[in-house]
């Protein structure tokens, strides 16, 4: 797997690549378990990527790592490589809730790491927690935010849980065996996880993200506002303006694909619409919200115009402020952040 991402990366006809000229403002490895790597294979693939683009002298390059991955020796070996900010999949600090989403980890492991990142000199990291869960009380998710808000933790993520098809929690929830989520406490406890981390100073800059100053996520930022980015491996997504491009996620056709030179992809080119709906759905989610200015770029004034009208009931329950210059989601807005931008789209 790892000699076929190298070779993804060196490959000269791919055909959806970033300008080799381009100088990478941030590297991201994530999307299953890269702290599992050693570092021989995290060098591999990091010389990879230097060999075939510049890559930024600040550049945010982040590894994601679970808890039980974590160590004092790990961690050393990750800043010599370059890289300078870390994600961490906590998830919760209540071990009856570890268990039930079959984590690996422990509490005490995910106690210990923190203090492990922090005596390493990462100053810049990020810990997920999720909230909205069966045994997940209110008083226990305060407990939760009460630690990462004395461990200063400078970046969070917090997910509500979700029940998807195909997985084990969505089987046991079908056949009564677990509990399904509810929506009124998974709302309730978005709000108290806003509520919390504002008072204590976050920025809640998107509505699963939360940052000290001067700790958003450029990374995540930059899918946010329509930068191109490139994806390497099985399932990876790429983007440039107006076009969109993803792998194949099975790995064996994803490593056989790029052995014979002819990786397994996927195409779609964004029209009109699509342009406008991807920038709705995206900005919505932002503090900085709909930039007015940018709407314009994208749309004719027929459109903007029907846009707006739908805006305005929006508006009056209190869930959008529009001014001339951009058109954001409120506190309340955030809980309904997703239909209210489907309800704006263009058809």
């Amino acid at each position: 797997m790892i000699e076929a991402m190298v070779q993804e990366i060196r490959l000269s006809s791919f055909p959806f690549r970033l300008e080799e000229q381009v100088q990478l403002e941030t590297v991201y490895f994530g999307g299953g378990t890269p702290s599992l790597l050693d570092s021989a294979q995290l060098q591999q693939l990091i010389h990879a990527i230097q060999t075939r683009y510049a890559i930024d002298p600040h550049a945010e390059i982040t590894l994601e790592a679970n808890p039980d991955d974590i160590s004092p020796e790990k961690l050393q070996t990750w800043k010599s490589l370059g890289i300078n900010r870390l994600s961490v999949g906590i998830q919760s600090f209540q071990s009856d809730e570890l268990a039930w989403m079959n984590r690996a980890h422990q509490v005490e492991q995910a106690i210990q790491c923190l203090s492990w990142i922090q005596e390493a000199g990462f100053d810049n990291y990020s810990v997920d927690l999720i909230f909205g869960s069966p045994l997940l009380t209110d008083e226990q998710l305060d407990q939760n935010l009460t630690r990462v808000i004395e461990a200063r933790v400078p970046h969070l993520s917090c997910y509500a849980l979700t029940v998807e098809n195909g997985t084990t929690l969505g089987h046991q929830v079908y056949k009564g065996l677990a509990a399904d989520v509810d929506a009124d406490k998974q709302a309730r406890q978005f709000l108290l996880v806003y509520d919390r981390l504002t008072q204590a100073g976050y920025e809640g800059y998107e509505i699963s993200n939360y940052a000290l100053p001067g700790y958003r996520s450029r990374h995540n930022s930059a899918y946010w506002k329509g930068i191109p980015y490139g994806g390497i491996g099985p399932g990876a997504h790429s983007y440039r303006p107006g076009m969109r491009q993803w792998n194949v996620a099975n790995n064996s056709l994803y490593i056989q694909g790029i052995q014979n030179n002819l990786p397994a992809v996927e195409h779609e080119k964004l029209s009109a619409s699509q342009l406008v709906n991807e920038y709705i759905m995206t900005a919505l989610r932002t503090v900085e919200g709909i930039q007015v200015s940018k709407l314009n770029s994208l749309t004719d004034s027929s459109t903007r115009t029907s846009i707006l009208q739908r805006c305005r009931p929006f508006q009056q329950q209190g869930w959008l402020e529009i001014s001339e210059e951009q058109i954001k989601i409120t506190r309340t807005g955030r809980l309904h952040a997703d239909g209210i931008a489907a309800d704006l789209f263009m058809d």
